[in-house]
């Protein structure tokens, strides 16, 4: 045998064995393995993937949108099939707003096939980085909320959370009409990856846009008028209303801080103060007091009472504001000078009993029905509660804990002639409108004119708040300047300051509160609310086209 016919003899027995090989391969691959193997390749064919459905759009009453959905992407990566991490976290970095060492520290992760490099990256960044065609680089689509005016209305609003649901305000109260339903996508890809079919197994269903009775131009408004006490006073914490007190609907709803409600990291608290916020009312309460002796009959505007300079209720001296001798007061100028003397005085003809009634009557201690969450409902004692000093302090509004919200909703109800209706703030879901709240008369329309014209006096010559008034405009309103309550008693140095009004007086069309917690430098409702109050008015009731008069 030549050396050529032994070499012929090698190859052919190298070949008989390498394909006995390949038999047994197959023969493994194709039997023993078979079953996780076609598994495995539908896997990388067929892929059934979540289309995140478009977050229903809220906007002011206008139409201006106040937040959005947009398409977005969550950037994820496999480590594994990454080969030179510095070079691709230099290509992603710029489109990630990171440092190229934070994404190649990502990138280089060991022990996982999945690490996020990007959570809700814009559509326009995320597309650039498809065009990159990055081998282990993925991206999953995602709907980012967007709100275009920034912070305005951020405590109404609120916040969607990371998996996209609502977490506070509107978008939690809402959630259920604005999420929307996620489709299904199947996606069939060639052997390269390439998509070769789609398919919709089930289609997105956008969320319901929400409509809300809030004006956008007046929310900025009232958000910078809120800034300036802010800065002047520097409280612990303010907010403002404005309401049409004959429907109801909030047209601005302030607080300060402020938040971004598209930062969920940020540090200003999220609290809506309007319906979360507990305080004592102080003189703003009288009305209410008032208004029930008046719906009694034990007392007419022109009624008069004498008011000594202190008054002793067993252990417990009250004084007034301001120091002075005996003195007679009608009911109109107790409001007017806002007597907490001459309140007792009214309180005490009214009884513990009526004037529990007619505290829970105009809806304390109870939340309003706002369609806000996070409602409060105020701490209010019923009358066989009282102790023997209670009516010393609850008919001027101390002793009696409400929300900024609850006060509005009483004072609507003097302003529009008698009906206690709840507030609310969303006017239409899906493009349907939403039916007024039903109200409930709860004093007389006679009644509700007395305590209008009375009002008149707090911002005349000689009112707690005439420095508020402004000329050719007929307004109304009280201050109220209340002490914090305290263990064992009340603060001498911490207040609330506020001041809730409207106008026209004799027809409102618009009603304001202003709410200061713990102002410094001034504490008393007439020199740091009402002035707030003012320059609402004054600039909501040209923009909306009011007659002042």
């Amino acid at each position: 045998m030549t050396a050529v016919d032994r070499r012929i003899g090698i190859l052919f027995v190298a070949f008989i064995g390498l394909l006995g090989i390949a038999l047994l391969r197959a023969t493994e691959l194709g039997t023993l393995k078979a079953s996780s193997l076609k598994r495995a390749a539908r896997t990388q064919q067929l892929q059934t993937v979540t289309v995140p459905a478009p977050r229903g759009t809220i906007t002011d009453r206008h139409g201006v949108e106040l937040a959005i959905s947009e398409s977005a992407a969550d950037i994820v990566a496999d480590p594994y099939l990454i080969k030179h991490p510095d070079t691709m976290a230099a290509q992603l970095a710029p489109l990630l707003s990171q440092p190229p060492a934070t994404v190649q520290a990502k990138l280089s992760k060991p022990h996982t096939g999945f690490v996020y490099l990007a959570h809700l990256l814009p559509g326009d960044r995320a597309q650039a980085i498809v065009k990159l065609k990055l081998e282990g680089i993925s991206l999953i689509p995602e709907v980012k909320r967007v709100y275009p005016r920034g912070p305005v209305a951020s405590q109404v609003l609120g916040q969607v959370n990371w998996a996209g649901q609502g977490a506070s305000g509107i978008e939690y109260r809402y959630d259920a009409a604005l999420h929307g339903t996620n489709g299904l996508r199947r996606i069939v890809s060639d052997a390269i990856g390439q998509p070769i079919s789609i398919a919709d197994q089930r289609t997105t269903a956008p969320g319901e846009s929400l409509k809300l009775t809030i004006d956008a131009a007046l929310q900025d408004e009232v958000e910078q008028v809120l800034a300036g006490v802010a800065q002047t006073y520097q409280p612990e914490g303010a907010t403002a209303v404005v309401m049409d007190p004959n429907t109801g609907e909030i047209l601005a709803l302030a607080n300060w801080a402020t938040s971004h409600p598209a930062d969920a990291a940020s540090p200003f608290p999220l609290e809506d103060q309007a319906v979360g916020f507990n305080y004592e009312p102080g003189s703003t309460f009288k009305a209410i007091t008032v208004a029930g002796a008046l719906q009694d009959g034990l007392v007419t505007p022109s009624t008069m009472f004498d008011i000594p300079p202190v008054l002793q209720v067993f252990d417990r001296t009250i004084h007034d504001a301001e120091p002075h001798g005996f003195e007679q007061l009608s009911v109109a100028n107790i409001l007017k000078v806002s007597s907490n003397i001459g309140a007792d005085e009214i309180g005490a003809k009214l009884g513990a009993q009526r004037f529990g009634y007619w505290v829970h009557r105009f809806g304390f201690g109870a939340p309003t029905g706002v369609d806000l969450p996070g409602e409060d409902r105020g701490i209010v004692l019923h009358s066989s509660q009282y102790s023997g000093t209670s009516m010393a302090n609850l008919p001027f509004g101390q002793g009696e804990s409400v929300t900024p919200m609850q006060m509005m909703a009483a004072y609507a109800a003097i302003a529009n002639g008698g009906i206690l209706r709840p507030p609310r703030i969303v006017e239409a879901v899906g493009g349907k409108p939403l039916p007024m709240p039903r109200g409930r008369r709860i004093i007389s329309s006679a009644v509700s004119t007395e305590l209008r014209d009375m009002l008149r006096g707090v911002l005349a010559d000689g009112g707690t708040a005439s420095g508020a008034a402004i000329p050719g405009y007929d307004l109304s309103g009280k201050t109220g300047t209340a002490s914090i309550a305290q263990s064992g008693g009340y603060s001498n140095s911490e207040y609330i300051a506020s001041f809730i009004g409207f106008v026209p007086a004799s027809h409102p069309k618009l009603l304001v509160a202003v709410v200061v917690n713990q102002p410094h430098g001034s504490i008393f409702g007439g020199s740091v609310a009402a002035p707030a109050f003012q320059k609402i008015v004054g600039w909501a009731v040209p923009y909306l086209g009011i007659d002042p008069r």
